[in-house]
């Protein structure tokens, strides 16, 4: 059995720096259940790519550089991850993800002090506080990589999303109509957020 650590975000970013995001592995809040909280790893290629393919269509909206039906974009998305360009936080519960957040950084240098954050859970997993202790996670890794900026974008429908976001500190900047088309052709808009992280990089 696991045993349950409470860390404030200044520990957590000490300790994510420590380790460089690499190996830390957690467990979850008391509320969640038995739940592994662990940095995402290139053999967690399959668990990604099925816990995704699980999530509501409108969940994946926010996830640009990844379209769900081709195999090499999951592909794609774990070389970003090998080469430190995306850092992911998972949830596991009986070797199944049922959870993940992730930070998204580029190298170029006017927004390389900027990271986009995803947060995804499986529909039978929420409304227990899952989401919002992964954002916890990666939100202190961006700390720890001594990011400014995180932002978000989101489909307005996702509201439960939004709650967790604003109940970081994240605050809505702007609103970009009928930005989104689904399947059926039907628009709808897109929310972005971001959050001020701290104290930014040194360039």
């Amino acid at each position: 059995m696991s045993t349950t650590q409470f860390l404030s975000p200044a520990k957590k970013s000490e300790r994510y720096r420590r380790d460089r995001g690499l190996t830390i592995e957690v467990s979850s809040h008391e509320d969640i259940g038995e739940n592994t909280f662990r940095i995402m790893r290139a053999e967690d290629h399959a668990l990604f790519k099925d816990f995704i393919r699980s999530l509501p269509c409108r969940d994946n909206y926010s996830y640009r550089a990844l379209d769900i039906h081709n195999d090499q974009s999951f592909d794609l998305w774990v070389k970003r991850m090998e080469s430190c360009q995306t850092v992911g936080v998972i949830a596991l519960q009986n070797e199944r993800m049922i959870g993940y957040s992730g930070l998204n950084v580029t190298e170029l240098p006017w927004i390389r002090h900027t990271a986009e954050i995803h947060v995804s859970v499986l529909p039978a997993h929420r409304d227990r506080g899952l989401g919002r202790s992964l954002a916890n996670e990666v939100l202190a890794i961006g700390r720890a990589r001594e990011l400014a900026k995180i932002w978000a974008q989101i489909a307005v429908s996702q509201e439960a999303v939004q709650r967790v976001l604003h109940s970081l500190g994240f605050r809505t900047e702007a609103l970009l109509a009928d930005f989104i088309k689904n399947a059926d052709g039907l628009t709808e808009d897109l929310v972005i957020m971001s959050y001020d992280a701290g104290k930014p990089w040194g360039l």
